[in-house]
């Protein structure tokens, strides 16, 4: 896991993963947590599996097929018993962000060259995970995440994680 240094709300917690530390084999190798590059589905369960209790998440973290677009997926308004809460499902909602205003939900993005944005209210009690490429940041996919949040805009924090390259930016 890699550390973060954002000033975080108490009940708000978030992780980033590298490829170690998984049962996936080259080119994969080892933490893949994608079903859609061609990796064997039950190396990537067993991923999923072992990220979620090293981290001692309260849920499945809700997997995205993300394209490269300005969907987002506000969790509110899920079942328990949408596939896509599945992390077995090989046809997960397609979308670029996720919303949830319920504790305990579990916003995920996947990003190599990409551009993991995280966002929350002061108090802890909205956030969301964008997969900010730069076609979705052009398209407006952060403003479309933000616009989910009943906090204003100057209540929110954001943490820009990550990425592979610069080549793309």
């Amino acid at each position: 896991m890699l550390q973060h240094d954002w000033p975080l709300p108490d009940n708000v917690a978030i992780a980033m993963t590298d490829r170690h530390g998984g049962m996936s084999f080259p080119p994969f190798d080892s933490l893949n947590l994608g079903l859609h590059v061609g990796d064997n589905q039950q190396h990537v369960l067993a991923n999923r599996a072992s990220l979620r209790q090293r981290l001692s998440l309260p849920a499945e973290p809700f997997w995205l097929e993300q394209v490269h677009g300005v969907d987002v997926v506000n969790m509110a308004h899920l079942k328990l018993s949408d596939s896509v809460r599945d992390s077995t499902s090989l046809s997960p909602t397609k979308a670029d962000a996720s919303y949830s205003n319920k504790a305990g939900d579990v916003c995920a993005v996947m990003t190599a060259d990409c551009l993991p944005v995280l966002l929350c209210n002061q108090q802890g009690t909205e956030v969301a995970a964008v997969h900010a490429g730069w076609r979705g940041l052009c398209a407006g996919v952060i403003e479309q995440a933000v616009e989910l949040f009943d906090s204003s805009t100057a209540d929110l924090i954001a943490y820009l994680g990550i990425r592979n390259r610069t080549c793309c930016f």
